[in-house]
């Protein structure tokens, strides 16, 4: 719950910062994997239960959403930033549940085991097959590009109305609390 109409619910906020940094974390893991051969399998290692902890987090997230009141945009906003503002916010979840689900066939499909820890294992959802685990490793590179720019996007937008426009756009998610402006008198 929040006391300010113009924020989001605590636990939404808790529950957004912190797929910002499993989200950040993934994207340099991701990255640091292609780059980096002599780390692959201990990157591999975190990579694949994170890709699953997000996968859950998405589903938690989606059903807060759900039952949680919105807060208004600024009426900064034109009508086209809210909509690209709501377009790219349903890209993110779209994105949040297809890439672990990607990642999570491609692994099946390439008949590897799906380790999470230690003897925890995760069952195949795709039957083995060498040319469906093309289709998806590529896919979900593609996908981790689309996710990578998405998040660039919903980043510098919150940024350039926080910091150019000052219509205190962020305050809606910050996990501080949120001071009203005080207005200044003749």
């Amino acid at each position: 719950m929040t006391n300010n109409p113009s924020q989001f619910a605590l636990l939404s906020r808790i529950l957004h910062w912190l797929m910002a940094a499993m989200l950040l974390a993934m994207l340099f893991i991701g990255a640091a994997m292609v780059a980096s051969l002599g780390n692959y399998h201990r990157l591999v290692a975190i990579h694949r239960p994170l890709g699953i902890m997000i996968l859950i987090l998405a589903a938690v997230r989606l059903v807060n959403r759900m039952f949680t009141t919105l807060p208004p945009f600024p009426p900064t906003m034109s009508q086209r930033e809210r909509f690209l503002a709501s377009a790219s916010e349903r890209l993110l979840y779209t994105l949040m549940f297809a890439l672990p689900l990607v990642g999570w066939g491609m692994l099946s499909a390439g008949h590897y085991p799906i380790v999470m820890f230690g003897p925890v294992h995760l069952p195949p959802i795709l039957p083995a097959n060498p040319t469906l685990y093309a289709i998806l490793r590529k896919a979900h590179t593609i996908l981790a590009y689309l996710l990578f720019v998405t998040f660039l996007f919903h980043l510098s937008t919150v940024l350039f109305h926080t910091l150019i426009i000052r219509d205190r756009l962020l305050n809606r998610m910050a996990l501080w609390p949120v001071r009203s402006r005080k207005k200044t008198s003749s």
